[in-house]
């Protein structure tokens, strides 16, 4: 069998893992040969066909390692393409062409929801054996506890609330952390909790700024001047405004809410406040061992649905243990944060604000 393997969409922390994990069970398990795919979707689009033979000699020394050998990137759905003349073309038959011209049995795509959408309607189209394995630092797609990266961005994010925590003490601020997560504010609710935030606003939890100025004030009465606020990326402004800005490609990106925050905060009460973005740090840096963990069983099970003939199946981590599920269901089904779940209440029990009044 010859399998092929991309990675998709954002970067994160773990897709080396997964690429090592698959290359040794694929080629040591079973014979099998495996072929690395340059920058997702758009090395299939080359002629030939941008792509790299993997062995366990070519993946030695990258399970520690950030980012992906093979690259990726989240621009140019084959479906819409940017043309020449600013229009989109259709270039998936090409891309399918590249399947084939590589001789692929399967493909191992890794991605998030959109990744994996695109991947498994080009496999649908033309004919491929696909397999899903679930990477996004946001923590969203479905039927899954723990996506590949969440770990390691979380653990960044927590890092920096920790030492903010120093500061804003020694210089009675109040100091909002804005983090990534997309629609999604598990990277901010997780954070908050293991840092021992103040404030903690998440796009599923609506909220009013006259509430979080009162937990400052509060803390305030009780001789503690200085505050932490933990915000989302997707948090919508007071005007019920998500903030957005248009990128040098001309896509829309998340940012700018922990500003707007920081400012309404010192207007109403007066305190000093300082803004930290995360950023791209959070998908930088080594993964921790439960992201190299999760990612090697994510691989070797990967790799073990193509041997037994079962695609377009997603695995997944579920009270412990890999599992599969039907791909559709994983990328239709969005895991937001659950506003009465466990960590919302273990929050709330801290006596943690989300900005609600509760």
């Amino acid at each position: 069998m010859r399998i092929g393997i991309l990675t998709s969409g954002g970067d994160c922390a773990g897709l080396n893992a997964v690429i090592r994990a698959a290359v040794l069970r694929a080629v040591n398990g079973y014979g099998f040969e495996v072929w690395g795919i340059h920058e997702a979707t758009h090395g299939l689009l080359q002629r030939p066909v941008a792509a790299t033979r993997l062995t366990p000699e070519t993946v030695r020394g990258i399970l520690h390692l950030g980012g992906t050998i093979l690259r990726t990137t989240n621009r140019g759905n084959p479906f819409a393409y940017p043309g020449p003349d600013g229009g989109t073309i259709d270039r998936s038959g090409e891309i399918g062409e590249g399947y084939r011209e590589l001789g692929l049995d399967a493909l191992i795509g890794v991605g998030g929801d959109g990744s994996l959408a695109i991947l498994r309607r080009l496999a649908q189209a033309y004919g491929w054996n696909l397999i899903g394995v679930p990477k996004t630092i946001d923590n969203d797609l479905g039927h899954t506890e723990q996506s590949i990266g969440f770990g390691t961005a979380v653990t960044v994010a927590t890092e920096a609330v920790d030492r903010l925590h120093v500061t804003a003490a020694s210089h009675n601020r109040v100091m909002v952390l804005e983090v990534m997560g997309r629609d999604a504010g598990h990277i901010a609710l997780t954070a908050g909790i293991a840092g021992g935030a103040d404030v903690i606003l998440i796009p599923e939890i609506p909220h009013d700024i006259a509430r979080v100025c009162e937990k400052i004030e509060e803390r305030r009465r009780k001789g503690r001047n200085f505050s932490l606020v933990v915000v989302a990326e997707s948090v919508k402004a007071s005007d019920g405004d998500v903030l957005m800005y248009t990128d040098a490609h001309g896509q829309s990106r998340y940012g700018g809410i922990g500003r707007v925050l920081a400012e309404e905060i010192a207007r109403r009460t007066g305190a000093e406040t300082r803004v930290t973005v995360l950023g791209h740090v959070q998908r930088g840096g080594s993964p921790i061992p439960m992201d190299r963990v999760i990612a090697s069983a994510f691989g070797v099970a990967a790799v073990d649905l193509a041997a037994g003939g079962r695609f377009d199946r997603m695995v997944g981590w579920q009270n412990r243990r890999v599992v599969d599920v039907p791909i559709a269901e994983a990328v239709a089904r969005y895991q937001a944060v659950d506003p009465g779940g466990t960590l919302v209440m273990t929050a709330r029990g801290l006596g943690i604000s989300f900005g609600d009044g509760r």
